[in-house]
């Protein structure tokens, strides 16, 4: 099955990739790897915005975390990198707004980890980070980057 045929067995729509906030491009290709810049949650376009561990409960976190896990997808069909040439998914960053004192930033991650593996498979099993921040950019919930393989390379 293909990846876009399986986005839409999940339901999934993508949403228009974000342009930057700052001095960098959201996708480079080099030697056979894509790294996408960290993607913000944007959800009915919005961004999720607050503080895990203060005014952000983690259920609301996993489901930011997934909305950024569908920008990198977003930003990689806008750098006209077709979803089915990767090959694996290698590993994704995940930063958490959060207090001193919260320690579930996995779980706010899988958000987008699991979003990976629904739409790729094994192909979407990955390394992983996942880090409590003090503050994100425009005060974002959560931000993730990620590192992708693509086929043939």
């Amino acid at each position: 099955m293909s990846v876009e045929a399986r986005l839409a067995e999940l339901g999934i729509t993508l949403p228009q990739a974000a342009a930057p906030v700052a001095s960098y491009v959201p996708v480079v290709v080099q030697g056979g790897l894509v790294h996408v810049s960290g993607q913000l949650p944007f959800i009915d376009g919005k961004l999720v915005t607050g503080r895990l561990g203060e005014d952000v409960a983690v259920e609301r976190g996993q489901e930011a975390a997934r909305a950024c896990g569908l920008m990198i997808l977003a930003q990689l069909k806008a750098a006209l990198i077709p979803l089915d040439s990767v090959a694996r998914v290698v590993k994704l960053g995940g930063f958490v707004n959060s207090t001193a004192d919260f320690t579930d930033q996995p779980k706010v991650v899988n958000g987008a980890s699991d979003l990976m593996v629904d739409v790729f498979g094994d192909a979407g099993k990955h390394a992983r980070a996942a880090v409590g921040v003090p503050s994100l950019p425009l005060g974002a919930a959560v931000e993730v980057d990620a590192i992708i393989a693509l086929q043939g390379d």
